[in-house]
């Protein structure tokens, strides 16, 4: 419980500065504690605290794994400006945002000394508030550039997050104004979201799939539990011999790449889909 407090504490005398690499060392320190922290969120007079603090007004989705949709619908799919595929949610905001800002290193796999992936392929922040992001972090980018750094961070399997992220504004000491937009790129291994499961339920919904998004295990399932393995929430559980994936599920589609029987199918059910997701990221973040 104390260093809940010396933590609030310090989040917020930072936000009033801009923050430097000895504060981010002292945050990857904090890291593999987490999972205990945030288990106060379930304390109702506590749970108000954390989420002012650290969630009030986060709003992100997550975009599923393009390797292993199917596309299931009755008619053809008319999303706007000919977006098709769920990363180009991605591709849209980062063409129409007036500034671009890549981290060059990952705060959530320096903390855990990631072997998987590279420490290097950090976030990307747009918008007017990602200007008072500390330059030390990383740099202004292009549009080319920022389009190079996600389509390199799919390609070694990484996650996008994208929408508005309470932490990000906090830690990063860039106002709450909903200025700042967040494209996480999260491996299964270290990503600060894993703490999903262990956060209160009234919170853990602030992080959503990507609308019409819809994941079921099929008859080819044998109950292995190798899905298991690679789900970042702890969505899935073996019952009966067959994998069961709960609401908590994300839609991220790590579950049906990693299946050895193809036991799990990702399919998109809205032809609107592509359009909702920028909706509702529209809804929380100004950055056009």
């Amino acid at each position: 419980m104390k260093s809940i407090i010396l933590l609030s504490d310090i989040l917020s005398k930072n936000c009033a500065m801009i923050p430097t690499r000895r504060f981010v060392v002292f945050l990857e320190k904090m890291f593999p504690y987490r999972f205990l922290a945030v288990k106060i969120t379930r304390v109702p007079i506590l749970r108000a605290m954390i989420n002012k603090m650290l969630f009030d007004k986060t709003n992100l989705t997550v975009l599923p794994k393009e390797s292993v949709i199917e596309i299931n619908l009755e008619k053809p799919m008319q999303p706007p400006d000919n977006i098709v595929l769920p990363s180009q949610v991605v591709e849209y905001f980062i063409r129409k945002t007036t500034y671009r800002f890549i981290m060059n290193f990952c705060i959530c796999r320096e903390a855990m000394d990631c072997k998987n992936h590279s420490k290097e392929l950090g976030c990307v922040f747009l918008g007017e508030a990602a200007r008072g992001i500390n330059p030390e972090f990383g740099r202004e980018a292009t549009t080319e550039e920022a389009l190079a750094h996600v389509q390199k961070c799919r390609s070694e399997g990484l996650i996008h997050l994208i929408g508005r992220d309470k932490i990000d504004e906090t830690w990063l000491g860039v106002g709450s104004e909903g200025k700042l937009l967040t494209i996480c790129n999260c491996c299964s291994c270290c990503c600060l979201w894993k703490m999903l499961s262990n956060l209160d339920p009234k919170i853990r919904v602030k992080v959503k799939r990507m609308p019409g998004i819809e994941v079921t295990v099929t008859e080819k399932c044998s109950g292995c539990g190798t899905c298991m393995q690679h789900c970042f929430v702890n969505a899935i559980c073996v019952q009966n011999g067959k994998a069961v994936i709960s609401a908590d599920c994300k839609g991220c589609g790590r579950c049906a790449e990693h299946c050895p029987n193809k036991a799990i199918e990702v399919t998109i059910q809205d032809s609107q889909f592509v359009e909702k997701t920028i909706h509702r990221i529209k809804s929380s973040v100004d950055v056009l």
